[in-house]
């Protein structure tokens, strides 16, 4: 965790502590390492579902960890932030039939912006987060790179950060396994080493996802079309509206008994707006599902933006393997992927994420898929062939 030019005791670190295991053992470290180390609490929501501000227990949490490191504890309200630069795109990305990724938002809009400017002003050299990646701070240019657990890395979800912010942070728990860091937490005698790791969306958590969409969004009923098959454009159901599914989605389609057709699952494969479709279909792998090449943009670089065509792996999804691609970028600023094979349920809203092997070298917020992958009027003039 070294950083270049200056020497951890004449550091300080601010370390954004949620109460759990992750970035308490990311304190923990820093601390042992012999950084001038302090806890930052964000609230960055309000009340769950039943009325208790979850918040406020995971900050009790954090403040006993502090405590426990002899550190100080700041708290600050990022809340109104949260909800116009993450929140607000997320209800309006849903409303345009995408599917958004919260957590990239968050990273890029609260974590390592309005936390890493609030820390600035609490005189911090550093940040750090719990995160499971590592930063590579000894060249010109900071890499961001994969955590070393492969079932824990968490780049996927900082590949949208500035490379500035990322210039000064720190990823203490990047270079560990998971199952180390709950161990290395109870030898310290951390109150929060078996505490439950959180799930779901930052702020749905594990409640019932379309209930809680439905307090801000409508949707608009529609058809359940058929798509391929021996039912081929055949209606079989109404569904409630279309922000309601994402493509690839098996669960939750409420499809059983349909005549005609077999017991096996039903999947999403596609959503057209214009006639509030939902288009359906049994073959799990249905050309819709393994497209081969996707738009995305605009492109941000943690590398020197190309200008020429050039090969590494992408991965359109945070559980999603790394694929063999090639990367075309345009001169507007998005980025064309081809891939080697196809990913699996390729879905506008969602972030591909590239990489050369551990190294990650940008991102894009995908737009759509398929064979042609530009639509009429769009700027399909490869930087490369302008140069």
């Amino acid at each position: 965790m070294p950083v270049r030019g200056k020497a951890p005791a004449d550091t300080r670190v601010i370390v954004g502590l949620s109460g759990g295991v992750d970035s308490s053992v990311a304190a923990l470290r820093l601390v042992e390492a012999g950084y001038q180390v302090e806890g930052l609490f964000m609230f960055n929501w309000g009340e769950d579902e039943a009325g208790r501000c979850q918040a406020a227990d995971d900050f009790d949490d954090a403040a006993e960890v502090c405590e426990a490191l002899d550190i100080t504890l700041h708290r600050a309200d990022f809340s109104a932030e949260y909800k116009s630069r993450v929140f607000q795109y997320f209800l309006d990305s849903y409303a345009a039939g995408r599917t958004p990724n919260p957590d990239v938002l968050c990273n890029r809009e609260i974590k390592f912006d309005a936390f890493m400017r609030h820390a600035e002003r609490l005189g911090a050299d550093m940040i750090a987060t719990g995160h499971y990646a590592r930063m590579d701070h000894t060249g010109d240019t900071p890499r961001l790179l994969r955590g070393m657990d492969p079932n824990k890395d968490q780049s996927y979800f900082l590949a949208a950060v500035p490379v500035e912010a990322l210039a000064h942070t720190l990823f203490p728990v990047g270079e560990i396994n998971k199952i180390d860091v709950r161990a290395i937490a109870k030898a310290a005698g951390l109150p929060i080493h078996d505490k439950p790791d959180s799930t779901g969306v930052c702020f749905i958590g594990e409640r019932d996802f379309e209930g809680f969409l439905r307090q801000y969004l409508s949707g608009r009923a529609g058809p359940v079309r058929v798509s391929g098959g021996a039912l081929d454009d055949r209606v079989i159901a109404e569904h409630a509206g279309l922000i309601y599914y994402t493509i690839g989605q098996r669960r939750g389609l409420g499809l059983g008994g349909v005549a005609g057709a077999d017991q096996g699952p039903w999947y999403v494969v596609d959503k057209d707006l214009t006639s509030d479709t939902l288009w359906v279909s049994q073959d799990a792998h249905h050309d819709a599902l393994e497209q081969t090449r996707l738009l995305a943009g605009p492109a941000h670089w943690l590398i020197k933006a190309p200008t020429q065509a050039f090969d590494c792996q992408a991965q359109v999804r945070y559980r999603q393997a790394a694929i063999a691609c090639r990367v075309i970028p345009h001169a507007n600023g998005d980025i064309e992927v081809v891939f080697e094979h196809p990913p699996r349920a390729i879905t506008p809203g969602q972030y591909v994420v590239l990489y050369d092997g551990a190294h990650c070298l940008g991102s894009a917020e995908i737009r759509t898929s398929g064979d042609t992958v530009v639509a009429p009027g769009h700027d399909t003039t490869y930087l490369e062939s302008s140069a």
